[in-house]
């Protein structure tokens, strides 16, 4: 439960004498020879922004106390706004307030109003605090939510929530953190902290990779000859779900094919993929089998309908028939498969994108869209991934990747996931290291997709965001508390530019003084 500290109350801003919390008495005051004499006036300095992490967009200052929980406070619904319940008990919890439900707001109330016909887009919000009350408004859910994230965190750092308007709204409509729970298990109630955490920050994302090489970490009831131990339940993922949505997070499934099956390939080892000298190809199965799609369909229908969100994450990535210097005679089967299907010129890697295109037809065919890794995307292949795929552009070291602006002159969407600056990876193999949030803050932006240069800006609308990946390459070489704290900084960081990618208002000392605050 938020609580306020005496230090904590003194104001708002960054506090002294400047601070919308402090009052100062009028310029002139009665002589105390002049008992008769009016009381002087209480004059307040225009408020200061309030402080919070990512920062607000836009605060229209005002002069007053600026407003924080008293006795009777409560938070309450405007009219109509009876869709807002768990966004106004979760503050009320946070702040140690009533709860009032649909109610007409008092002195010292928190109202939330769900107002469709406010502009700015269903994750934009505004905040207008005056004459001791606070109205969080927005057009949709999403939005007033977050503008109860600027209310809690104004409070803890400031001790009151200014006087004055926020008015904010994010840069970009996806942000979030990608977690491999596949060669590292990560329990419910790890992933479930996590999830409160990025609340917080404002991230709407978490993407769940739990299918790879060393292990399948979800309960399957179509397949659960494939499941590791140990795993999530299909309880336990419907728990993290349900509190994903209330936080309004989406929880986005990977299972990463054709390559990166090894679990599943254990089970099925007359479906991985072998060269012509009968050696198996680590973690890759063969697509020139129709069992090979059938087997991951199933996978995709099965953990569609677990995940209610819009995205599943295909993967596409790291196939290792296209690792080789002539696929084609290393595969022969591979290459038979391609010229049956695209005729005389068939290619290994025309038969890989078609793989790539089925399964996202599989995906829109349980009404979501696909995502894919950028080296699943080919230059060279006579067959053009769809359209709709999202590019999650991570590295430009593969075999096949392309420079992002090749993505991006074909229109398609991208999302960004530079492992420059975004790849926590366990071990920090292969030149890898832990990416430090004070980089982040300082260099990155979301235009920044490859190494540390920015694409052009005429760019920006098609980069829909980015997430924050942590990767568990050598599994042992942290433990989960130690993960935890080691994205503390660097998930703070990312949400940041996310929300704003200009320059940040506060130095990269001040913005770690304020998260020690915050947490």
């Amino acid at each position: 439960m938020f609580s306020l500290t005496a230090a904590s109350c003194a104001g708002s801003g960054d506090g002294g004498a400047a601070s919308a919390g402090a009052p100062t008495p009028a310029a002139t005051s009665p002589s105390p020879s002049s008992p008769t004499s009016p009381s002087p006036t209480r004059t307040y300095p225009l408020s200061t922004e309030p402080r919070t992490i990512p920062a607000v967009r836009e605060h229209q200052a005002a002069r007053g106390p600026g407003w924080k929980p008293g006795g009777g406070s409560a938070v309450v619904l405007a009219e109509g706004s009876g869709a807002l319940a768990d966004e106004g008990r979760l503050l009320a919890g946070e702040l140690g307030t009533g709860y009032r439900g649909e109610a007409a707001a008092r002195p010292g109330d928190v109202e939330l109003v769900l107002d469709p016909k406010q502009g700015g887009g269903a994750e934009s919000y505004t905040v207008t605090t005056r004459g001791n009350r606070v109205r969080i408004a927005g057009p949709a859910e999403a939005g007033v939510f977050y503008g109860t994230r600027t209310v809690k965190q104004a409070l803890r750092s400031g001790g009151t929530v200014p006087e004055g308007t926020v008015t904010d709204a994010p840069a970009k409509p996806q942000r979030g953190l990608h977690l491999d729970i596949a060669r590292k298990f990560f329990d419910a109630g790890w992933i479930e902290a996590r999830l409160r955490e990025m609340a917080d920050l404002k991230l709407n994302q978490l993407a769940l990779h739990f299918s790879d090489d060393q292990a399948f970490r979800i309960e399957s009831s179509s397949h659960p000859e494939i499941v590791s131990d140990p795993h999530l339940s299909k309880a336990e993922v419907r728990r993290i779900i349900a509190l994903a949505n209330s936080l309004h997070i989406t929880v986005i499934p990977e299972i990463d094919s054709p390559g990166h099956l090894g679990a599943v390939l254990r089970a099925y080892p007359d479906l991985q993929l072998r060269n012509a000298q009968g050696n198996a190809r680590q973690g890759a199965i063969d697509i020139s089998k129709p069992a090979s799609a059938r087997l991951i369909d199933e996978l995709l229908r099965e953990y569609a309908a677990l995940f209610p969100g819009g995205y599943f994450h295909v993967g596409a990535d790291e196939y290792q028939a296209l690792t080789v210097s002539d696929p084609a005679t290393s595969f022969p089967q591979l290459a038979a498969a391609a010229r049956q299907r695209y005729g005389p010129d068939g290619t290994v890697q025309d038969l890989a994108e078609g793989w790539l295109n089925d399964r996202a037809a599989t995906v829109r065919s349980t009404r979501k869209k696909a995502k894919a890794w950028n080296d699943g995307f080919f230059a060279d292949s006579a067959v053009t991934p769809d359209k709709t795929i999202e590019v999650e552009y991570w590295t430009g070291k593969e075999i096949g990747a392309r420079p992002p602006t090749a993505y991006l002159a074909e229109g398609r969407p991208v999302v960004n996931l530079n492992d420059e600056y975004l790849y926590y990876v366990l071990g920090e193999p292969n030149d890898f290291t832990y990416p430090t949030g004070e980089r982040i803050y300082e260099q990155w932006t979301p235009r920044v997709l490859r190494g540390t240069t920015p694409v052009a800006a005429r760019y920006d609308r098609q980069i829909l965001g980015g997430r924050f990946a942590v990767w568990c390459d050598l599994a042992n070489a942290q433990t989960t508390a130690q993960v935890a704290e080691g994205i503390r900084m660097p998930l703070k960081a990312t949400s940041q530019k996310l929300w704003d990618a200009g320059d940040p208002p506060l130095s990269w000392p001040q913005f770690q003084s304020l998260a020690r605050q915050l947490d």
